[in-house]
């Protein structure tokens, strides 16, 4: 029984999820990409923020590319668009966490007493 679970799960392997697995596979050679960048270069901190900033950007705008590209037709990769729409918005709510923590802390030092 669980082997027939197993066996019909191997065989109902489409091809949408082997084009997801790849779509990952891209972001994670992308990621390390990066942090291989990140590592090897002498940038400033504010650099590194206009930079992540800028990423952040690029993200959302193949996110739309890519929806725009389906909804026409020419995209067929249902999986992709939707791992590119789930990137783009990680990155945004990433980057509004970081500018929240910052503001707490700004405000945090304003309130400080002198």
């Amino acid at each position: 029984m669980k082997e027939d679970l197993i066996m019909n799960g191997i065989k109902g392997v489409g091809i949408s999820q082997l084009s997801a697995s790849s779509a990952l596979t891209e972001a994670r050679a992308a990621l390390n990409a990066s942090k291989l960048n990140q590592f090897s270069s002498t940038e400033g901190f504010g650099d590194r923020l206009g930079n992540a900033l800028n990423n952040v950007a690029e993200a959302q705008n193949k996110s739309v590319e890519l929806a725009r590209a389906y909804e026409m037709g020419i995209e067929n990769d249902l999986s992709k668009v939707m791992i590119s729409q789930q990137i783009s918005s990680l990155g945004f709510q990433l980057t509004l966490n970081a500018r929240n923590k910052v503001l707490s802390a700004y405000k945090d030092i304003m309130n400080m007493p002198v």
